[in-house]
Formats: C-alpha cells, sequence, structure tokens
C-alpha cells in the first residue's frame, strides 16, 4: 500500500515541478515591453490577492515576514558609537500598494533593466530591535519592539537579472536591485528604550520624531540594503516558480513581417 501510495505521489506531482507553477487564470498576460498592460495587470494582482499565492511564491502582502537586518553599525568603539539591528521584521501595507510605472520586461529581458515605481499610503513595519551603544560616559544595550510608519511612501526598484534554462524553459534570477525610497513622514516608536525609565523613553521617541529627517538620513543607507534583500528574496521566489515566457502572451516577432 506505501508503494501504490508513493507512486500516486510521483504520478501527481513530477509533472507539476517540471512543467513549473502558473499565474491565476484571471491575472491578465500581456505582451512582452507592454509597460500599461503591465501597470493594469500588476495592480490587479496586487487587489485580489492581498493574502499571497503560494503556488507561484509569492507571499502574503498584507503581512510580508522578511529576514533580519543590521541598520546601523559603528565601525569602531570610541566615546560615541551605536549598533542598531532588526528581527522579526513585519510590513504591513504592500497589499495597498500601486504600481505606477513599468519599464522592460522585453523578450529578452537582458535587453533593458527593469524599473518599478510603487507608491503606498503607508507602509507599518514591525519588529523587535536590539541597540546597543555608547555617548561619551552613557552606555546602553536594550531591546524592545518597534513599530515605524513610512507615510505616502514611493519605492523605484531598477533591478537586471540573469536567464536560466530549466525543462526548455526560461526562468529569471534577480542579481541586481536597487531600491530609491521617498516619503513625506516617518513616524517611529522604540517602546522599552529606557525600561528604567518610562520618561526618558517617551521624551527621545519625540526627539526622534521631532527630527525625523535627520535620523532618516542617517538610517536610509540600513534601511535601503533591508528593502533590497527583501524585494530581492520578494521577486526571486516567484521568478524561480513561474517560468517567464508562462508570463507573458505568445511572442510575435514583428521583424519578420518587413
Amino acid at each position: 500500500m506505501d508503494k501504490l501510495i508513493l507512486v500516486a505521489f510521483l504520478c501527481c506531482c513530477i509533472p507539476v515541478i517540471i512543467s513549473g507553477a502558473s499565474l491565476p487564470e484571471d491575472v491578465e498576460k500581456c505582451h512582452f515591453g507592454d509597460s500599461s498592460c503591465l501597470v493594469r495587470s500588476i495592480n490587479a494582482l496586487i487587489r485580489h490577492y492581498p493574502k499571497g499565492i503560494p503556488e507561484i511564491g509569492l507571499p502574503p502582502l498584507d503581512a510580508y515576514n522578511f529576514s533580519d537586518s543590521i541598520i546601523l553599525e559603528s565601525p569602531g568603539r570610541g566615546p560615541i558609537w551605536i549598533d542598531f539591528q532588526i528581527r522579526n521584521n513585519v510590513n504591513k501595507g504592500f497589499n495597498n500598494a500601486t504600481i505606477t510605472h513599468v519599464e522592460g520586461f522585453l523578450y529578452e529581458p537582458n535587453e533593458k533593466q527593469i524599473v518599478l515605481k510603487v507608491r503606498l499610503p503607508r507602509l507599518l513595519h514591525e519588529a523587535t530591535y536590539d541597540m546597543s551603544g555608547r555617548i561619551l560616559l552613557f552606555t546602553y544595550n536594550t531591546t524592545g519592539t518597534l513599530q515605524s510608519d513610512f507615510q505616502n511612501f514611493r519605492i523605484t526598484l531598477t533591478i537586471k537579472t540573469l536567464v536560466e534554462y530549466r525543462n526548455d524553459k526560461r526562468y529569471l534570477k534577480v542579481y541586481s536591485l536597487v531600491p530609491s525610497l521617498d516619503l513625506d513622514r516617518w513616524i517611529i516608536w522604540l517602546d522599552g528604550l529606557y525600561k528604567e525609565n518610562t520618561d526618558i523613553t517617551i521624551f527621545m521617541n519625540k526627539v526622534f520624531n521631532d527630527n525625523w529627517v535627520e535620523f532618516w538620513n542617517e538610517l536610509q543607507p540600513g534601511l535601503v540594503k533591508a528593502f533590497t534583500k527583501a524585494f530581492t528574496v520578494l521577486l526571486n521566489r516567484v521568478f524561480e516558480n513561474v517560468a517567464y515566457d508562462d508570463m507573458f502572451l505568445p511572442y510575435v516577432d514583428t521583424r519578420s513581417w518587413s
């Protein structure tokens, strides 16, 4: 009986493994390089599938978990230094994202880099933070929860890919992803910043938010690295499961018509 079950399992699963996953039937397919169609199709997918599509590797968009990140790491240990890391990261709000611009996705994907422009009314980030540092005679080492609110958040992703062949099909793999981040307001709350004195915690959070532009400029390189990793993983999960040609309408080479 066990062998019979194994044979049945292999007969069912091997064709799926060989052929790869497919986009849901209600996802509009576009011609290669059709930017307006791609904007429309991706936005419809985001609206219809806030919980993601596990079959193709798309994670939940309403609560996307991503890996631990180092946001700030001081190179030395002088009189003033700070290390800041985040873990148990969850981003909430990608299900409300709007794609405003798409470039690339040509039949030969390496002919032109892919550019995606995205706008979110707000992106909420929840995490556990670990912070240690020293300011002159004052040292600190603390862990707590973090809540971060990126308002009117704009993201531009510039993407370069490799083409891999599996079972006579083309699959993309992101090898370079450069995000550009912009926003209107950043609100952050670090709970337990000073566990011995909640008044100091409240005061320091007020300082952060009153001077958010300066802190944003200081922390942005680390945040860019975190978003780079998060988006690379997200896209590669989908690209690994769905063949590139299966994402689009059949290619017609119009050059042969002339």
